[in-house]
């Protein structure tokens, strides 16, 4: 921890503050985002889907602005030992953010191509799978605000009905295309969007390693992938 004077170590800790909630701010926008694209596939809502692509640029300009307070703690402060865990650790949080963002852009973006869409009976297991992995988004930026390292541990092991949903509707989508070849292209969209959900999964598993190795120095197991970068520069 920092072991400078009273007024230092309040000004970093009112730094730190900042930057965890630059953060949950983009955290937030990004899970947002996740239900929104998925609401605005169901309704076959264009105004919904623009506004949810649009509005990644807001989660992009968070992201700078974490890096750039990131990088000045890390230069005017010289944090040591759990507090340079948690700076970098917010540094590498939200570029995964970032691409959490990316990934509910897409499936936006693809509303518009299945605006017309219907009888594609596949397309009924997504909300469900879109409300699992928000879930899962939620439950890591608890554990990140609480810097909860059991709580990141569960969140990792809520990612497998994530990919049993999408190994379910890989199956279900391969099946409706052999039998209805009239629906491969948009059944390969849907297969799209059901990847980039699973992709989502991945990211937030991959925030509560990084939050686990924030908290405890340590790496979770054999589940350490998401942490190689951070934890060799610790």
């Amino acid at each position: 921890m920092a072991t400078t004077t009273g007024h230092t170590v309040k000004a970093f800790d009112d730094d730190l503050g900042q930057l965890r909630g630059l953060v949950a701010e983009m955290g937030g926008q990004a899970e947002a985002a996740i239900s929104g694209a998925m609401q605005a596939l169901v309704r076959r809502d264009l105004d919904a889907a623009a506004a949810i692509v649009e509005n990644d640029r807001r989660i992009d300009v968070i992201e700078a602005e974490i890096e750039r307070q990131a990088l000045r703690l890390l230069a005017l402060r010289a944090p040591m030992a759990d507090d340079l865990r948690e700076v970098l650790a917010a540094l590498k949080i939200s570029g995964v953010i970032e691409r959490i963002g990316d990934y509910a852009k897409n499936i936006a973006k693809r509303v518009a191509v299945l605006e017309g869409v219907k009888g594609i009976e596949p397309l009924s297991i997504l909300p469900a799978m879109s409300r699992a992995v928000s879930d899962m988004v939620r439950a890591v930026l608890d554990a990140y605000a609480a810097r909860d390292a059991d709580a990141a541990l569960r969140v990792c092991e809520s990612d497998k009905q994530v990919d049993d949903f999408y190994n379910s509707l890989f199956r279900a989508l391969l099946t409706h295309m052999m039998e209805n070849p009239h629906t491969i292209t948009a059944a390969t969209h849907l297969l799209f969007i059901a990847k980039n959900l699973e992709r989502i999964g991945d990211h937030a598993t991959n925030i509560a390693e990084m939050i686990y190795f924030a908290a405890t120095g340590q790496r979770m197991g054999e589940r350490s992938r998401g942490l190689d970068s951070l934890s060799g520069e610790i």
